[in-house]
């Protein structure tokens, strides 16, 4: 089978298209024959191991770890999908979605495509709404508190907007001055421009006192600190970047990732089927251009998704 791959660590330049043998579905696993994939920011740092002690990878190694596609066949023991299903899945930082074919785990992370959900648009959905959801189910929030998505036009945060607005929250976004009309399609209530204003000023001005939360998909560490200035005394802080356990004037730290508990990545698909969840693509590439398709992912100002289609 054709792959894109990492024969070793390094620049993202240096990914090529080899073959590779198709694999064979083990016990719990399906086969699978990829329609679509997406891009997300672990799949650079996976190639390029900015975080090889954290999460190394063998190689040669294949990026990608949205899964839209083809059930080929199954291993033993999986009754819940057979040959001919239309599956969508997270595969982790195991990856390998940038492939023809890839096995992947029977498990929550795995669910049946519904009608109505395309390959491309399924393809988009795994990493982005599972970790938008994660994030959520961490604020300390309720319906009618305020939230301020950082990083809100990307592929989680895209999704987060959404999710938050669906959980009842007034919801501050930030993006550049032309994401506005995006951002406010997706349910935001206010749009900041991060390039021209001081966030957390904004959002005391906007709120009279400070957000309940701040979602940070952006920024990671120390820099945190900037962004839970929005917050006000006693807020809270959720990032799936990690940082510092709390924050000056009692503001607190959560930080989480992608979660799969059972059920949810079918409920996020039903919804994005019947079009309660946009599912916004940026730009759609060929398998033939993957490798184009990662370097202006990692270089370009992306609303919503990247996805490669086979």
């Amino acid at each position: 089978m054709k792959a894109l791959i990492a024969r070793s660590y390094g620049p993202l330049e240096d990914l090529e298209f080899a073959d590779l043998p198709t694999p064979t579905p083990g016990p719990g696993q399906l086969l699978v024959r990829l329609q679509a994939t997406s891009l997300n920011a672990v799949d650079k740092v996976l190639v390029t191991g900015a975080m090889r002690d954290a999460l190394p990878v063998r190689h040669p190694f294949v990026p990608g770890v949205d899964v839209s596609g083809i059930v080929e066949a199954v291993g033993e023991g999986v009754t819940r999908f057979r040959a001919g299903d239309a599956v969508i899945a997270w595969n982790s930082v195991t990856a390998g979605a940038l492939a023809e074919y890839l096995a992947i785990a029977d498990a929550p992370s795995a669910a049946l495509r519904p009608v109505g959900l395309d390959a491309t648009r399924g393809a988009a959905l795994p990493t982005g709404s599972l970790t938008a959801a994660a994030l959520l189910d961490a604020l300390r929030v309720a319906a009618g508190d305020t939230v301020l998505v950082v990083g809100a036009a990307g592929g989680v945060g895209s999704f987060t907007v959404q999710l938050a607005k669906q959980a009842g929250l007034t919801v501050l976004a930030t993006g550049r001055a032309d994401d506005e009309s995006f951002l406010r399609r997706l349910g935001a209530d206010h749009v900041l421009d991060y390039r021209q204003a001081d966030v957390a000023a904004e959002a005391h001005r906007l709120t009279g006192g400070g957000v309940d939360a701040v979602i940070d998909l952006a920024n990671a560490g120390p820099a945190l600190a900037t962004t839970a200035a929005a917050a006000k005394p006693g807020g809270q802080l959720v990032s799936p970047l990690g940082g510092p356990p709390a924050f000056d004037r009692g503001v607190t730290a959560v930080y989480t990732g992608t979660r799969t508990p059972a059920g949810r990545l079918e409920e996020l698909a039903a919804q994005a089927a019947d079009g309660r969840l946009a599912v916004e693509i940026h730009a759609d590439y060929p398998f033939a251009a993957a490798d184009r398709a990662v370097l202006d992912f990692a270089s370009q100002h992306v609303r919503g998704k990247v996805t490669v289609t086979f």
